[in-house]
């Protein structure tokens, strides 16, 4: 956030950085785009803007900056949000009080302010998010003064807290954590980092994050000392200290994001290659220059799905055997966790086949290759849990229910498959026709179809004595599949 002294000056200002980074705006008043609608191929949303009231009698030139309320809360959405591209914000009075935006980290101030106003400015800005402990102000005039007594008033009033840090402080902890790093680095050259090209720094990660996998603990002892780095090195990141080693923390972050990134559901074949492998960020490319990813971690095949035979023969022959397991591992680990939401039985039983396998990973009780041969085994037995649905006659819905009444294998005994495969298919059916949108929340609404289920179940001779187990998980079932329909 850039606080100037006026609106002409806002506009000057934003006039100077786009003809700097032309790039960084799109046109009068069509820019006003979010990242979706850009993905959706309607625009392009800019990195600057101005946000400032305004009238008809201003010129021309301001036009495209003079927004109605609604236009201005929309852009304050689109900047609290860490991923959308409008990272920058010029203002003169707006979003100084009330707005509340922990993801801004920097304030550029070249506005006279005091008391309330200046308290009140700052902690736009000093919120925590994320690796982000505090933030940065920029003072182009000298507050200083007016801080300590703003600050006097703010202690009196009760408040707690320092609304600064001491840089010395934070320079320290930075080169202490960025000394642990780099010991935990030692026997692994990554000179090419600082020289080399962009392919050459990328086809560093796989190497490195083998050298973090391969120490005691080291994952998590890698990603500890980094989060600390990064945390120290945002609160002095202008100094020479800091950026002498910026470079190398960069480098660090990569390896940190490769180890550490969460898994989370599969929405598309590219989000998902691009997530779990995370091998490459963009900060590493130049602006507009292709990096294969898939090169990187030594995948040659761009187009594959996690369960084809070619894509797991490629994993099995990696070189860096513990990033290929933690690829693999995190790659089924989001593909059970799609299929949970569709089929409960399968999703506990894949789920609890893969904590078991990387238990005994972790506590060193099978080799690397070995949980790579499980884990693939395991990819495999997802596949043919797909081909059992196609030999069984049966849709994903059919089957989900299915898996509910053969859990136990008395009653697959007793019933046989044909017979199961009728009530799977006549349970989807009604249930289908029987749920309300918010039955799951109701009651009497679970109620009825807990009849209906034990009613189908006694008309097809399900066992008695299994019948309150099978009620139970198809219930649980019908649950999550009605929450996929209603979405």
């Amino acid at each position: 956030m850039i606080v100037c002294m006026s609106r002409r000056i806002c506009v000057d200002l934003y006039n100077a950085i786009i003809k700097l980074r032309p790039e960084w705006a799109s046109g009068a008043n069509d820019d006003d785009l979010s990242a979706c609608d850009a993905q959706a191929g309607t625009g392009k949303p800019c990195v600057a803007k101005i946000v400032m009231t305004g009238s008809a009698e201003d010129g021309p030139d301001w036009q495209q900056h003079i927004r109605n309320k609604e236009k201005r809360r929309k852009l304050a959405v689109r900047f609290k949000d860490p991923k959308d591209p409008f990272k920058i914000v010029i203002v003169r009075d707006m979003w100084l009080t009330g707005f509340d935006a922990p993801v801004l980290s920097t304030m550029y101030v070249d506005k006279p302010m005091c008391g309330h106003a200046l308290m009140q400015a700052i902690a736009r800005v000093n919120r925590v998010f994320r690796d982000k402990p505090g933030g940065l102000v920029v003072d182009y005039l000298g507050l200083a003064d007016q801080l300590k007594y703003a600050l006097a008033t703010y202690t009196q009033s009760g408040g707690k807290g320092s609304p600064s840090i001491d840089t010395a402080k934070a320079i320290a902890v930075m080169q202490e954590k960025h000394e642990i790093a780099c010991g935990m680095m030692h026997g692994f050259d990554w000179s090419k980092w600082h020289t080399g090209t962009s392919v050459e720094k990328m086809s560093l990660l796989p190497g490195a994050q083998e050298h973090i996998l391969e120490q005691e603990n080291g994952k998590e002892r890698f990603v500890q000392v980094v989060t600390a780095l990064s945390q120290a090195f945002a609160l002095c990141a202008g100094t020479d200290e800091a950026i002498a080693i910026r470079d190398d923390i960069g480098f660090f972050q990569q390896i940190k994001i490769a180890l550490a990134k969460p898994r989370s559901p599969r929405k598309t074949t590219e989000e998902l290659d691009h997530a779990v492998r995370q091998l490459v960020a963009k900060a590493i490319a130049p602006e507009g220059e292709i990096i294969d990813v898939f090169q990187a971690a030594g995948l040659k095949q761009p187009d594959i799905s996690i369960l084809s035979d070619q894509f797991l023969a490629e994993v099995r022959g990696l070189k860096y055997k513990n990033v290929a397991a933690e690829l693999l591992a995190k790659l089924l680990g989001d593909e059970i966790k799609v299929r949970s939401k569709r089929n409960l039985v399968q999703g506990r039983e894949f789920s609890e086949m893969l904590k078991k396998t990387l238990n005994a990973y972790h506590n060193r009780a099978i080799a690397t290759q070995e949980v790579i041969d499980e884990l693939i085994k395991l990819a495999k037995q997802l596949k043919d849990a797909d081909q059992r649905g196609i030999d069984l006659g049966l849709n994903d819905e059919e089957v989900a229910f299915y898996d509910a009444l053969a859990q136990n294998n008395s009653a697959v005994e007793v019933m046989g498959k044909d017979n199961l495969k009728v009530i799977a298919t006549e349970l989807v059916t009604q249930v289908r026709k029987s749920v309300t949108i918010d039955w799951t929340l109701r009651e009497s609404a679970r109620a009825k179809i807990k009849v209906l289920v034990k009613r189908i179940l006694r008309k097809h001779g399900y066992p008695p004595d299994l019948q309150d187990e099978a009620t139970k998980l198809v219930l649980q079932q019908a649950e999550l599949l009605c929450a996929e329909w209603a979405a």
